[in-house]
């Protein structure tokens, strides 16, 4: 008889299987220096957690669910740092049939609100840090995770029996693109699932695996990647914040074995390395995934030859899941120098099991995948224009070499990737308009060594009007988060368009990005 696919087959074979073993270390920042200056334990950190103490957290997280009358198909929203309580959250929420909304904890309060109204929340659970900043956004229950846990989980009671739909959506995570508003992407059971088997495949996920969680777990690698490390019986070590000393601290304090890295948290990691005293840790051991945008190859090279970590590129977009592409080392490809690999490295990779990749006529690239999203919540004209003809049209330029390996080139959409977050050029642009003293404006993505991409805007004034550099980023800064606002301005007299008064981006760009060898970092 055929079985649904569903997320709690990851977490149901863990809780079987390894049930004693630990497989959540849940631990305060820093914790040797917290231990012995005499520092309590955090509320946010719940210690060692066998697999079997996990999958009970995650029942007492549904049953917690009945109890507040949250049926079926309704959203939970969850805005927290990297927790054992969020990741339950995974198994709790989705495994018994709601759907989770987790949302990027950088956003500020103004845009959380918004994903909260759109998505229809009916409960929102913040992580304490976060509970002052977010005091004014409105939902009909709100918790604080680790303060009102007894009103969040509720233990002793087994959660109402869910039948698993594959085809139901387990997520709705919220992206910026090619609109002035974050669009929510639709995941499903299925998709999960087909994403944890083929990367697990991939990138040889096992039971003697120790995943340490450098990614935010809002983010699609965040979460994409923890399914797979579960249902294989592998360990996760939960890290709150980004800190390049504190990563190689706990790569050896509990040998480390894989992670996921935005380019910016590889940069965190090789400055720490001049102040590491003693042996590099993880050495021949460490499989690093750069995730969320491509690190140039220089920053390869030296994880490679600094570190002794093998260097794992992947291509994919919260709409499929994420994971469309891998490139990792080859056996052809050991004779060849550490610059001489990373330049191979430094390609998007070829397509994953099940995977289809191809390019129109215009250079954009295609896919088709059980992992591609059902959909975007309540958006069915911009579902339309993203998956077409069967074909998911992920808005970046690239080509498809002899090797059947993936290049990308440029960007198609309006979007800039900055640390492995999405900007939509739009939303900044949207923001800047409303200043007085603003008449004209662009916003591009410009190189930058720590960020991969970095935001400026090019603005036109009004006739007579006066602004500072300065003051135009302070306006952005009062409405949106900080990582998406410019960096510099640059102010012009007109800007570059076509006859019919377009704006022609890719002029604008052009001068910024001249010498690089592709016109994107992020």
């Amino acid at each position: 008889m055929k079985v649904a696919l569903s997320v709690l087959d990851h977490i149901d074979r863990a809780a079987a299987v390894y049930g004693d073993r630990i497989g959540v270390v849940d631990e305060p920042d820093q914790p040797d220096r917290e231990a012995a200056s005499g520092a309590a334990r955090p509320a946010t950190s719940l210690g060692d957690l066998t697999y079997r103490r996990f999958a009970e957290l995650a029942k007492a997280q549904a049953a917690g669910l009945d109890r507040l009358g949250v049926g079926v198909g309704d959203r939970v929203a969850i805005v927290s740092h990297n927790s054992a309580r969020l990741l339950a959250s995974f198994f709790g929420v989705c495994g018994s049939g709601r759907i989770l909304v987790p949302i990027n904890f950088r956003l500020n309060a103004k845009e959380i609100a918004y994903i909260v109204e759109h998505s229809g929340a009916s409960v929102l659970w913040i992580d304490p840090e976060l509970e002052d900043a977010l005091a004014e956004v409105e939902c009909a229950n709100t918790f604080v995770l680790g303060r009102d846990d007894a009103d969040i989980f509720v233990e002793g009671v087994a959660p109402q029996a869910w039948e698993p739909d594959e085809d139901a959506t387990a997520t709705i995570n919220y992206t910026s693109g090619t609109t002035a508003r974050p669009k929510g992407v639709q995941i499903t059971h299925r998709n999960i699932w087909i994403n944890a088997a083929t990367f697990g495949w991939h990138a040889g996920v096992n039971d003697r695996d120790v995943y340490l969680h450098t990614l935010p777990m809002f983010h699609a690698n965040g979460w994409g990647m923890p399914y797979a490390v579960t249902g294989m019986g592998g360990q996760h070590i939960v890290l709150r914040k980004v800190d390049g000393t504190e990563i190689l601290r706990r790569v050896e304090r509990h040998g480390v074995t894989l992670m996921c890295a935005a380019p910016a948290v590889l940069s965190a990691i090789l400055d720490a390395i001049p102040d590491w005293e003693g042996e590099t840790p993880g050495r021949d051991r460490v499989r690093v995934i750069a995730a969320g945008a491509p690190p140039p190859s220089r920053t390869i090279e030296r994880i490679e030859t600094e570190l002794g970590w093998e260097m794992i590129q992947i291509y994919g977009l919260t709409e499929t899941s994420p994971f469309l592409t891998m490139n990792r080392r080859r056996q052809e490809w050991d004779h060849l120098s550490a610059a001489e690999r990373s330049q191979k490295l430094v390609r998007a990779g070829a397509p994953g099991i099940g995977v289809r990749m191809a390019t129109d006529d215009e250079g954009e690239v295609l896919a088709r995948s059980n992992v591609v999203m059902e959909g975007y919540w309540e958006q069915p004209d911009e579902t339309a224009k993203a998956i077409r003809d069967g074909w998911f049209h992920t808005g970046d330029g690239g080509f498809i070499d002899d090797d059947s390996y993936l290049h990308i080139q440029d960007r198609k959409k309006d979007v800039i990737i900055s640390g492995g977050e999405n900007v939509s050029s739009i939303e900044v642009e949207d923001v800047l308009f409303r200043h007085p003293a603003v008449s004209e404006v662009a916003v591009i993505g410009v190189p930058d060594e720590k960020w991969g991409e970095t935001v400026k805007a090019l603005v036109v004034l009004n006739a007579g009007a006066e602004v500072t550099e300065r003051e135009l980023i302070d306006h952005c800064r009062d409405n949106l988060a900080h990582y998406k606002c410019p960096t510099s301005v640059e102010f012009r007299d007109e800007l570059a368009r076509t006859a019919t008064g377009k704006l022609q981006k890719f002029k604008l760009r052009a001068p910024f990005w001249e010498g690089e060898e592709r016109q994107v970092r992020g």
